[in-house]
């Protein structure tokens, strides 16, 4: 998801000079391993409500609980961000967890986008068109649809951790980073391929389903329970969405974009590029934020979900008529079977008790 951390030695191929980055503060490792566990509870309790407390799954919930897991797998990367920071950013942990590091980065943030994408086509699908038949509303497509992009997220994690090796700067080993000197031009290129397929598509995507359901929306008919209850619904789902895209990946985008672009044509504004490092890892964990916020996306798509939070706070854990209670694993694998009931279609509510 990052192209890289901005608290290396400012180094270029053709200066012979260098521009010494200034070590962050540590307020910024503190509320990158706050924002990076709290999210990791959320999305920790939401993979157990949907393995643990739903009687079946639709084609929304599939694809909320791949979110979920996206978001989850980010994780184990955070004490190791924060070991990089403490030890004046020379990164010890060697050339395969430093692979691993780069692999679960990009598959958490673009895994993020690209799920948050597909809820809002089924979301747009199942409101606008909700008396049309489509494959989109089918669990099995669903399932189909979120292997073949998890597949594509291991192939670019894979890619990644090949083509970027840590190597040695100035005497500190390297992870990851931009001022790596022998991959300065592979970064600027790769920042634009990510900024346009990781989050200008899939957010141009997301506002277009939005914007036309936000138009469905204002004629609807809310005078019944059920219409006010789907417009209300549905209209939190197009705030929290963009909220997401527009709060937590925007910002890392813009200010890696300007970091590649100063680091390659300007490597002489040193002043600017400490400048730019510090404004980069601030919206590395704003970009974290999304980890928090996906889970209210699930309260939103599902009564189900909403019941199991309710009946936590509560303290009732122990509900009856709970058939899915099985191993964490098989529900995984579980999510590729192609023998499965198809989701019932609007005005029904997605994920909603039978």
């Amino acid at each position: 998801s990052t192209v890289g951390d901005f608290t290396t030695p400012l180094t270029t191929n053709n200066s012979p000079s260098h521009c010494q980055g200034e070590n962050q503060h540590f307020a910024l490792t503190f509320f990158l391993c706050l924002v990076f566990f709290i999210g990791f509870l959320l999305n920790m309790f939401s993979l157990w409500v949907f393995c643990c407390r739903f009687p079946c799954w639709t084609s929304g919930t599939t694809l909320q609980f791949h979110l979920a897991l996206s978001d989850a797998i980010a994780t184990p990367v955070t004490p190791m961000m924060a070991v990089y920071f403490a030890m004046g950013n020379d990164w010890p942990f060697g050339r395969f967890l430093c692979q691993v590091k780069i692999a679960l980065l990009s598959s958490h943030f673009y895994g993020s986008t690209i799920f948050l994408t597909l809820i809002s086509i089924h979301r747009y699908i199942t409101v606008v068109h909700f008396n049309k038949s489509c494959r989109f509303k089918r669990k099995a497509f669903v399932q189909k649809l979120c292997a073949c992009v998890w597949c594509l997220l291991a192939i670019q994690a894979l890619v990644y951790a090949i083509l970027l090796p840590p190597s040695k700067e100035k005497g500190s080993s390297q992870c990851l980073s931009i001022h790596q000197r022998n991959l300065t031009d592979f970064y600027f290129i790769i920042n634009f391929f990510l900024f346009i397929f990781g989050f200008l598509i899939p957010f141009s995507v997301s506002a277009v389903c939005y914007g036309r359901l936000a138009n469905t929306l204002t004629n609807l008919n809310s005078s019944t329970a059920k219409g006010l209850k789907v417009k209300l619904k549905s209209q939190r789902m197009i705030g929290v969405c963009l909220l997401i895209f527009g709060v937590c990946f925007l910002p890392l985008n813009i200010v890696r974009t300007l970091g590649v672009v100063l680091k390659k044509f300007f490597p002489e504004k040193c002043d600017v590029l400490q400048q730019i490092e510090t404004a980069y890892y601030t919206t590395w964990i704003l970009a974290g934020v999304n980890s928090c916020l996906d889970p209210v996306l699930y309260c939103f798509g599902s009564q189900n979900f909403r019941d199991a939070f309710q009946s936590f706070q509560a303290g009732k854990v122990d509900v009856p008529n709970r058939p899915n209670r099985r191993f964490f694993l098989s529900q995984v694998v579980a999510l590729v079977s192609q023998h499965h009931h198809q989701p019932p279609s609007f005005p029904r509510d997605e994920g909603s008790r039978k």
